[in-house]
């Protein structure tokens, strides 16, 4: 089905629109990781990126048993919006030329992708409480606290980088990461 050919009559109608959203963005994710980590050479952030794409085939069985708890079949929707993020991230990718700036923008690049997911999520579990599915909020729950401990993650993996290149921690958290 066509995105601009829906129809939303009822909040739970928005609702399984919302959830399919989620469930092609997390389908979508992983292809963009897959990507970012074939790029990268630093072992850390390659694994970091693998075990996330890991994770993300366990969020797409949590998505699809929100679906079945509530009746439901997922819409397929397009997920433009990783096409047009993962090229973006192609082009930035080819002028950076510092091998520490690389590192850190694949792992900033996953960072805000992620972001992304987790606010999709934040809209899908408070549309999510007219379902009176407690499972689906647990569920949907689940998937947010996922991204949140990936963005802590690479939010220390890049912490790590810059102190490794002899910016001092203080001058780290008192003026936020600095490439070399």
């Amino acid at each position: 089905m066509n995105n601009s050919s829906i129809i939303i009559e009822t909040p739970l109608q928005l609702f399984e629109h919302l959830l399919s959203e989620a469930r092609t963005g997390a389908e979508n994710v992983t292809p963009v990781l897959l990507e970012l980590s074939q790029v990268t050479e630093d072992p850390d952030i390659k694994e970091a990126l693998e075990a996330r794409i890991f994770v993300s085939n366990n969020i797409l069985d949590r998505l699809d048993q929100c679906f079945k708890l509530i009746g439901a079949r997922p819409t397929k929707l397009r997920g433009r919006l990783q096409d047009l993020f993962i090229e973006e991230c192609r082009l930035e990718l080819a002028e950076i030329r510092s091998p520490t700036a690389r590192r850190l923008y694949v792992l900033a690049k996953a960072n805000q992708l992620i972001h992304l997911r987790m606010g999709e999520y934040s809209g899908v579990i408070e549309c999510g409480e007219m379902t009176g599915h407690c499972g689906v909020r647990l569920l949907l729950d689940t998937c947010r606290t996922d991204d949140v401990c990936f963005t802590e993650l690479t939010k220390r993996l890049m912490r790590n980088i810059v102190e490794g290149n002899g910016v001092p921690s203080a001058v780290v958290h008192m003026q936020g990461l600095k490439p070399d």
